[in-house]
């Protein structure tokens, strides 16, 4: 009798753990933050794919600058002078604060835009509507531009870490680590120097958007009506033509971000550019208009992964959590967003 007792107790207690785990799951607090926290994973992850990368394309936007001739350096060449002066490793020089870059800027980007996403299709509903383009763009635009100012200081940390190896070896800051990093910026320039370079950066995150937004609807609609892909290789397919124009949005941006948050005084106080305009004004004149789409195959292949590998790992996330959670909430899957009891999230391959 006493065997049975407590054989019968453990799903009892199986039972009981389960739906602990749910109420903590449909608490308000987590059902709030889970967007954010889900964004952070899948963009932490994501990250660390394609750090490398990430280092290369930075190493070639600082090549030759202020000049228009010399050598034209290239993604193997780097690569390989990267490794041959230290070891493999050094290709990841600035992870810590790439994925401090993310806990700040993806989590805030996937989840402000999730949350707003939310909201306009609580709204859409209570008229019997639809959400419009327009409205979507408007939120993945406006999350973009507030998730890349809060992330600003560890995009600069990073940007720092990344082109330290290409000074002197007695110049060199040798951080190490990202809030080492941050730390000895603030000390130096002071903590509104935390967020040099945030204008391009906004305005990056900006084009980002709006390049995968405009293209990545467009694609997928006509890779629908046009061929006979599964629902896989369409949202792959769409991805990598939204990434292809989003890249080529948003690199010039990209280009003058990372030389703006590079640059440190002289000896004489002075600073090599004076904001987003000069800095454009003085490579146009100095290096030419096409330097600022120097490493566009890099720059692609960097953004290419991160746009499939981080929605993937988001929506996987979103699912675990349906479920495991409350058996009566439903997810009804269309082409761009997803319903969760009337709360909608688009489902577009988010950029970094």
């Amino acid at each position: 009798m006493a065997s049975t007792t407590v054989k019968d107790s453990k799903p009892a207690v199986t039972q009981k753990a389960t739906q602990e785990a749910a109420g903590i799951l449909h608490h308000p607090y987590t059902r709030a933050a889970l967007p954010f926290i889900n964004g952070g994973l899948a963009g932490m992850t994501a990250t660390a794919v394609i750090q490398p990368v990430d280092m290369v394309k930075v190493r070639l936007q600082l090549a030759g600058e202020g000049a228009r001739t010399g050598p034209k350096p290239s993604a193997l060449g780097i690569t390989r002078n990267i490794i041959a002066s230290g070891k493999v490793l050094d290709l990841y020089t600035g992870l810590s604060a790439g994925l401090l870059r993310q806990v700040f800027y993806t989590t805030a980007r996937l989840g402000f835009f999730e949350t707003f996403m939310k909201n306009l299709n609580a709204k859409a509903k209570a008229n019997d509507r639809q959400v419009t383009f327009a409205q979507r763009a408007a939120a993945g635009l406006t999350a973009g531009g507030i998730a890349a100012m809060i992330g600003n200081p560890a995009d600069l940390a990073l940007i720092r870490m990344q082109s330290d190896g290409l000074k002197a070896p007695e110049a060199r800051a040798n951080y190490r680590g990202a809030f080492d990093a941050l730390t000895r910026i603030a000390r130096a320039e002071g903590v509104a120097g935390l967020w040099a370079g945030a204008t391009p950066t906004v305005v990056r995150a900006m084009a980002l958007n709006m390049g995968q937004l405009t293209f990545f609807s467009e694609a997928k609609t006509q890779l629908k009506q046009h061929t006979t892909l599964s629902t896989s290789s369409q949202t792959f397919a769409a991805s990598a033509i939204a990434g292809f124009f989003a890249s080529f949005l948003s690199l010039p941006f990209d280009f003058i971000k990372t030389r703006l948050q590079k640059q440190q005084k002289d000896k004489s106080g002075a600073l090599p550019y004076k904001g987003l305009v000069d800095c454009a004004r003085k490579v146009a004149k100095e290096e030419g208009w096409l330097r600022f789409y120097r490493g566009f195959g890099t720059y692609y292949v960097r953004i290419a992964p991160h746009a499939l590998v981080a929605p993937t790992l988001s929506r996987f996330s979103t699912d675990f959590d349906l479920q495991h959670g409350d058996p009566h909430r439903r997810r009804l899957s269309e082409p761009h967003h997803q319903v969760i009891d009337g709360d909608a999230c688009v489902n577009f391959p988010t950029m970094i």
